[in-house]
């Protein structure tokens, strides 16, 4: 839920107008914006090429794993997972909160990847070179906006 939305409905809540601290942080986050889409841009642009160049870093770490054993079903499966993780950052991003990766990413993944047998860990590596990739197209601002949001999922997959 983005900052406007949870500062509206808690006014609401509570029967009361915005309060100042609420108007300067929907300021910020409007003030905000445009970075936030042009890294969500970048990230869009540039998934393929992230997934890419994650997934070599990955199996170059990860050499024994179902997704490097030449069957081709594990591997468009992982490279699907990929692209999917950069795509919950890029929601997440725009809105300015990990609501999308929290309610997406992180819960009932766990368990799914536990019962098709892939180690957690795995995946954790995956989404460390998925952060690596995608931060090396960013200034080191726009890079430190949009680490948490890899670092949030790593913490929230790390077994």
């Amino acid at each position: 839920m983005s900052i406007i939305t949870k500062s509206i409905a808690s006014a609401d809540r509570e029967a009361r107008y915005l309060n100042p601290g609420e108007l300067s942080a929907i300021r910020n986050f409007y003030e905000g914006g445009f970075s936030r889409l042009r890294i969500a841009v970048t990230l869009t642009e540039n998934e393929q090429k992230i997934v890419e160049k994650a997934s070599l870093k990955f199996w170059e770490r990860c050499h024994d794993t179902p997704s490097n054993s030449g069957n081709r079903i594990y591997r468009s499966s992982c490279l699907r997972d990929q692209g999917w993780y950069i795509r919950l950052i890029t929601y997440s991003i725009v809105l300015q909160d990990i609501e999308p990766l929290a309610e997406i990413g992180t819960i009932g993944v766990q368990e799914m990847y536990n019962s098709l047998e892939i180690p957690l860990l795995n995946l954790v590596i995956a989404i460390r070179c998925l952060k690596e990739v995608s931060l090396d197209l960013f200034s080191l601002e726009d890079a430190a906006e949009l680490a948490p949001y890899f670092d949030y999922l790593i913490q929230g997959l790390t077994p």
